[in-house]
Formats: structure tokens, sequence, C-alpha cells
């Protein structure tokens, strides 16, 4: 049985990781979603459903002019249907700010929660500062 759920559990990474390369590289991603999934993006909230996912990752993708993922630092979490990854980003905000996990607000640091079930990204909840450039340090004392 766990020879079964460790590759169910590979799997389950993989599809997750092809998911960073897609969207990194411009790819079709939104093809790993299930048509009725859930994807939850930080002062956007929940988007329901392909379309509607599509739209919400278009508007983010007006925030930065490039973007990488640094996969040979993800820390995985799995249990279940469950993928939990840990990672950093780098990339340019549209000002041509640049931002790297170097701990500077932005910093390029983030969390997923992803639900694979049959293949599909079922639900994707994006925790991170979406102010990826750093620029809104007026409202916080210590920036």
């Amino acid at each position: 049985m766990a020879e079964t759920a460790t590759a169910t559990d590979q799997h389950r990474k993989s599809v997750v990781l092809e998911y960073f390369k897609r969207l990194d590289s411009g790819g079709d991603f939104l093809e790993l979603f299930a048509e009725d999934a859930r994807v939850f993006y930080p002062k956007w909230g929940i988007a329901e459903g392909r379309e509607e996912i599509g739209d919400m990752f278009g508007d983010v993708a007006e925030m930065a002019s490039a973007m990488s993922h640094d996969y040979e630092y993800f820390n995985y979490v799995t249990d279940g249907s469950t993928v939990v990854v840990e990672g950093t980003s780098t990339g340019e905000a549209h000002d041509g700010t640049e931002w790297r996990p170097d701990g500077t607000p932005g910093g390029g640091r983030w969390c997923d929660v992803f639900e694979v079930v049959d293949g599909k990204i079922t639900r994707l909840f994006i925790y991170l500062d979406p102010d990826y450039a750093g620029n809104d340090t007026e409202r916080y004392p210590w920036l």
C-alpha cells in the first residue's frame, strides 16, 4: 500500500511542478485544472472554473513582466490529495523593479496549497504578498 501512496504522491507533485513550469514559460497551464476548479489569489479573491481562473491569472500577469520559480528549492508536503508547496521566485514588476528571495519586502517568498484529484488541480489557494515590487511601504512602520 505504501508504494501506491508514494507513487500517487509523486504523480500529484509532478502535476504541481508542471503547473509552475508552464506558468513560467507561458505554456497552457489552464488545462491542468479541473473544469470546476477554484483558485484563491490575495487581493483578487476566489476564481471558479477555468474561464474565471484564466481571467484571474490575466489580471495578475499585468503586475509582472517576468517571473521564474526556483523549482530546485521547493519544499513539498503531501497528505492525500493535498500538496503544499513552499518556494521562492524571482522576477520583474512592470515598473522595472526586480524582486528576489533575499528577505526584502515583496521578496519572492510564497506558499501554495493544491488539491490534485485524478491528475487535475481542483483547488489552488495561493499565499503571498501580491506587492511583488515591495512598493506598498507607507502603511507598514517597520519598512
